[in-house]
């Protein structure tokens, strides 16, 4: 068995949830601001019970032009997150419970002229059979 890689899986299923005006990736490309709105998926820990179920924290990052909209972007992705991605599969993983460790909040960025909110959640997986 291989682990999938919940950063893979969460910018496909996030990319297909908001749509072709939302970009979703993994690493912040250099000209971040020519391709507005953007959320970032990152892994920043987790476990997992040694057989099959990994628990994994993700940060996701948002970045728009202004407050309202990081704001309202942010708020959507934890809706998908917590609201509708339970019991969704993915090409390699089938995700259990979703929570949120810590609520959208601004973070700092030095570009003033982007806006960026972030957030913690939990999600539990497995490996597609």
């Amino acid at each position: 068995m291989t682990w999938p890689d919940v950063e893979i899986e969460l910018v496909a299923w996030l990319s297909a949830q908001r749509g072709g005006g939302v970009t979703v990736l993994t690493e912040l490309p250099a000209n971040l601001g020519d391709l507005l709105p953007v959320v970032q998926v990152q892994r920043v820990g987790g476990d997992d019970d040694t057989f099959k179920l990994d628990r994994a924290l993700v940060d996701v990052d948002v970045y728009a032009p202004t407050r309202a909209g990081a704001s309202l972007l942010a708020r959507q992705v934890r809706d998908d997150l917590v609201m509708k991605l339970r019991g969704t599969s993915t090409a390699a993983a089938v995700f259990g419970l979703v929570t949120t460790v810590s609520a959208p909040q601004w973070r700092p960025y030095e570009n003033i002229n982007l806006r960026r909110l972030g957030a913690t959640y939990e999600l539990y997986f497995h490996p597609v059979s």
